[in-house]
């Protein structure tokens, strides 16, 4: 079959094929769309929590690619109840069918070389980072329950049965909490800093077992990277 990428009828870019891969390319392939799921996966979002996560997407792309997933039934707004009536984005759950596939391509991608000049990274892909690294063969035998106090958020994180979950929230009663910045709980999660070099330093404190959040840190490794062929 001939397969070609044209604009439809309605003006909208389609491959006008009817592979599952074509078709979610016309849905989610437009620059952005993929970011601004990756953004709502921890939960919805206020239109200047998607701009804080995003900084280098303007305002006007924004706007459209949100318009685009609503349409596509990705995405819907809503008003949160008082007595915070603000306006948000949130999945839908086709949209959350997607966490898997952006959970992958983060994978994938982490085998790449990183790019030069400055980089940076949305707060939510640091806590992502860490469904997408988990190693369940490290986890064998282990369970715990903790608290991820990251600034004015706090999160809770649950190892159990060989599985990793983590979602906005506070935990009743948890094995420990851990009090940081996301950048340095993924900086000792990935090896680059040492635990008991980073309390010492004042940058995290644990209040409970200490030996429960040694684990716990040690179960998110970074990929080694491909060779260039």
């Amino acid at each position: 079959m001939f397969w070609r990428y044209t604009e439809g009828m309605t003006g909208k870019r389609t491959y006008a094929d009817v592979c599952g891969v074509a078709r979610a390319l016309d849905t989610v392939g437009e620059r952005w769309a993929l970011m601004i799921v990756r953004e709502l996966l921890l939960g919805p979002k206020r239109f200047t929590d998607l701009r804080a996560g995003l900084p280098t997407l303007s305002p006007d792309v924004l706007t459209q690619r949100l318009r685009d997933l609503a349409e596509a039934g990705v995405i819907i707004r809503r008003k949160l109840p008082p007595p915070a009536p603000a306006q948000v984005y949130a999945l839908t759950a086709l949209g959350a069918k997607l966490e898997p596939v952006v959970l992958a391509l983060g994978n994938w991608g982490a085998l790449l070389p990183i790019p030069e000049g400055e980089l940076r990274m949305s707060f939510d892909a640091h806590i992502l980072s860490l469904r997408r690294l988990f190693d369940a063969e490290r986890a064998d035998g282990f369970d715990a329950h903790l608290e991820l106090r990251l600034g004015e958020e706090s999160f809770a994180a649950i190892v159990s049965d060989g599985r990793f979950e983590i979602a906005r929230g506070e935990l009743a009663d948890p094995d420990a909490v851990i009090a940081t910045d996301a950048s340095t709980l993924i900086a000792i999660a990935h090896g680059r800093r040492e635990l008991d070099e980073a309390l010492a330093a004042g940058e995290v404190s644990i209040d409970g077992a200490h030996d429960v959040v040694a684990r716990f840190l040690g179960l998110f490794p970074l990929p080694t990277p491909a060779l260039p062929a």
